[in-house]
């Protein structure tokens, strides 16, 4: 793992935001592991108790039940913290159709609230997680910070304005920021349940249930999927960062590109169910059409590796599903 190669002052104290959500959790997970002091904020909408009930009783680990649209919690929680890894968000482009208000509410007044607690308590750095959503329209391949186009969601917009604030944050305020635009983020703890579960823990589970999966479109829409790990090093990197990159925001991602076709072939090939198939349903509004990452800014600015291909990734996924679902 070549997130464990990073190393932090002695007695450095983290707040992961959303730590009790898929990502939120592995980092509280890999913070701990490294014997960091790791401060916990959910109000467990999105994220689940099960997450962190194994750190419960760690006394490096405390968890905050609140919610960052509430100022005062944000206050709180940045108290004597040195490093800020914030993921609490609500995902999935679908459900910010539906409910764009919300999304504003909680993606955008939520970050705004953090950011200015951070600041106000003086945090090392702040690192956030954004979106390769932000991306929108453009047809540039492979995706390249700058070359973004028109955002084509509510949630990709939450995104876009997390990324602008965090500008602000730091030109501004002093705050030092650095965004991170995950592509297609799987792995274990990837809740593969609801309407708006993300596309490989659901696949997993319907496959393993001999379940034919829907597949949105015909299939050749692409993803750069990237394993969780990655994203672990991309934050932890970023924190530790230099400050003459506050400001800025980076691809994170393993730089391939993958279908959905590909994706159901390889699922089905390492579950042995190469005879189930796939249906086939419209395709949804709002979704980017094709996927795929340059991370050389990352690895240049951050000494980012993202060394944990789709391949190896999926195959890792699948064996924690097999046996946690």
């Amino acid at each position: 793992m070549s997130y464990s190669e990073v190393v932090f002052p002695k007695d450095s104290q983290f707040l992961v935001t959303g730590g009790a959500g898929f990502i939120g959790s592995n980092l509280c997970e890999a913070l701990l592991n490294m014997g960091h002091k790791v401060r916990c904020l959910d109000n467990l909408s999105n994220g689940f108790y099960d997450n962190i009930k194994p750190f419960i009783n760690n006394t490096n680990f405390e968890f905050i039940n609140g919610s960052i649209t509430d100022y005062d919690v944000c206050i709180h929680a940045c108290k004597n913290v040195d490093y800020v890894l914030h993921q609490a968000a609500w995902g999935s482009v679908p459900r910010s159709i539906e409910m764009p208000v919300f999304y504003e509410e909680v993606n955008i007044k939520g970050t705004v609230n953090m950011m200015d607690a951070a600041r106000k308590n003086k945090v090392k750095k702040f690192v956030y997680a954004s979106s390769s959503s932000v991306y929108g329209d453009s047809p540039t391949l492979p995706k390249v910070e700058g070359t973004e186009g028109n955002v084509l969601s509510p949630y990709a917009l939450t995104k876009k304005v997390n990324e602008e604030y965090g500008k602000i944050y730091s030109t501004i305020f002093g705050l030092e920021t650095v965004g991170l635009r995950y592509f297609n983020v799987f792995g274990r703890k990837q809740n593969p349940n609801g309407a708006y579960a993300a596309v490989i823990p659901k696949f997993v589970s319907m496959i393993l249930n001999n379940e034919a999966p829907i597949i949105n479109g015909d299939g050749n829409t692409s993803r750069d999927f990237t394993y969780i790990d990655n994203v672990i090093e991309a934050n932890l990197r970023a924190a530790i960062s230099s400050d003459k990159i506050k400001g800025t925001v980076y691809n994170i991602a393993v730089g391939d590109q993958i279908t959905i076709n590909k994706l159901f072939d390889e699922i089905t090939n390492i579950l042995g169910k190469e005879n189930l198939q796939p249906k086939y349903g419209p395709y949804r509004i709002g979704d980017v059409k094709h996927s795929n990452a340059d991370v050389t800014r990352a690895k240049v600015d951050l000494g980012y590796n993202g060394d944990i291909s789709f391949k190896e990734g999926i195959k890792l996924a699948i064996s924690w599903y097999k046996e946690n679902l």
